[in-house]
């Protein structure tokens, strides 16, 4: 059983015991503790609550809504939803913050609490720091009977985030139904079921084939959305000569496509793309996380703009975003973040500029991807073991590279002229993630075997 506490929130496998483990007591002190810091900051007494559609889903909805009314919150309650729908709910109800309960594209068996503040955003690394520690400490009172919270369920806010989606000045639904997309789409069997073909339907698009979009929990297949889980939505495009595909991850923050002809365009590319539209409407700068693809720098550049890296983390993409006012942003796994709509990984803001984008380009997407500077990625990790020191393995890494353009803003990154290797330790999993990118796979594949040969002589 694993419990993993960090800044993107408290994430954990559900069974097993306190503090080892997501069960109802961490849960409860978690919210506890959340609840209390964001109330203390704001004159409002709103939360907002929503969760994807994991087995777990309706036990942990009660235990942290029950605790927000302990604490004397009043809790809007989305239901089924999606992350970037709660950062959206968030500064419309006007909330001191929000709970998002989704373990992302982790399996079935986790879950998590993702905490935002009164932007609807990620709380920081300080806020975040803070709610552990309080946590720990439980040095706060419970509210009496006569100040407990109420519960406010709100189902609206699927077609508010639609019709805002809509609104966006790029978004040209009329493009997308004369193009006459056959789109077919992969949820997982999560809320993306709900929300990715209501808002295919309110872009014009009339054709859609669904595949695991009943938001039953029963994941059909792992939930990451990458080549090897995705069969049956390649075999869906190609049986019905569809466009293209489109499969989201449970809580639909992250956001791939698939061409006409089963292969995928590429997670990677996703905001690739996106920012290629964009940067050919209006002017300016881009961030992806380190380890994301090159793409971004090469096409931010063709349009005349400046790239820009951050560390790994969409609360770190987003700070950085801001620092440069970038006008779009995001990370390589498929994540887009658009400041005209809000700053979160959004996919249903994704799917229809990126529809749109197709549809004035009159092209297949497998012409347009053709167009987009390739690159190759390999994604490899190192099972932690006990005692190891990370933070000396980096540094000897550090100094064996010294003379290579590096950065150390997140672990350890190696910018070779024609690859490059990003070390990290994981806040998610515990694991060291050693990605690696080059002009073709094989030589992504070879500088991080190198790399890997070089750290197992190190620990030995």
């Amino acid at each position: 059983m694993t419990l993993i506490k960090s800044i993107s929130g408290i994430r954990g496998t559900i069974g097993g015991r306190a503090g080892d483990a997501l069960t109802p007591l961490d849960v409860v002190k978690f919210t506890a503790a959340y609840g209390q810091i964001v109330l203390s900051k704001s004159t409002s007494k709103k939360i907002v609550v929503g969760r994807d559609a994991r087995l777990s889903g309706p036990m942990i909805r009660d235990l942290v809504v029950g605790t927000l009314q302990s604490i004397g919150a009043e809790v809007v309650d989305l239901g089924l939803s999606t992350t970037p729908t709660v950062e959206i709910a968030v500064p419309l109800e006007s909330a001191a913050g929000g709970i998002i309960l989704t373990a992302s594209h982790n399996p079935g068996q986790w879950n998590a609490l993702k905490l935002l503040n009164d932007q609807g955003e990620f709380i920081s690394d300080e806020e975040g720091k803070k709610v552990l520690s309080l946590a720990e400490d439980l040095d706060f009172d419970f509210a009496t009977v006569e100040n407990m919270g109420q519960v406010i369920h709100n189902d609206e806010y699927l077609q508010t985030h639609i019709q805002e989606v809509l609104n966006l000045e790029y978004v040209d639904a009329e493009a997308i139904k004369k193009a006459n997309f056959k789109v077919a789409v992969d949820a997982v069997n999560s809320s993306g079921g709900i929300y990715i073909p209501e808002l295919l339907k309110a872009l014009g698009v009339e054709v859609i084939y669904k595949v695991n979009c009943e938001p039953t929990g029963h994941f059909a297949h792992n939930p990451e959305p990458l080549k090897e889980n995705l069969t049956d939505l390649s075999k869906t495009v190609l049986e019905n000569k569809a466009d293209l595909g489109i499969a989201v991850d449970p809580d639909v923050d992250r956001l791939v496509f698939m061409m006409e002809n089963g292969d995928l365009f590429g997670e990677e590319y996703t905001l690739v793309a996106v920012a290629d539209y964009i940067l050919s409407r209006e002017k300016g700068n881009t961030v992806s996380n380190l380890s994301s693809t090159r793409a971004l720098r090469d096409v931010t550049e063709k349009h005349g703009g400046t790239y820009y890296a951050a560390a790994v983390g969409e609360v770190n993409v987003v700070t950085k975003m801001k620092e440069v006012n970038a006008v779009i942003g995001g990370e390589g796994n498929g994540g887009i973040i658009y400041p005209k709509s809000h700053y979160g990984r959004d996919a249903l803001v994704g799917v229809a500029l990126f529809l749109t984008h197709l549809a004035k380009l009159n092209k297949t997407i497998s012409e347009y991807r053709a167009e987009l500077p390739n690159y190759f990625m390999s994604k490899n990790k190192i099972e932690l073991t006990p005692g190891l020191d990370i933070d000396g393995l980096l540094s000897k890494m550090q100094e064996r590279y010294k003379n290579e353009d590096h950065s150390t803003v997140d672990g350890l990154k190696i910018d070779f002229p024609e690859q490059w290797v990003h070390l990290r330790k994981s806040n998610t999993e515990p694991i060291i993630r050693i990605y690696s990118e080059g002009k073709s796979l094989e030589e992504a594949e070879g500088i991080a075997q190198k790399i890997i040969d070089e750290i197992k002589n190190i620990i030995g």
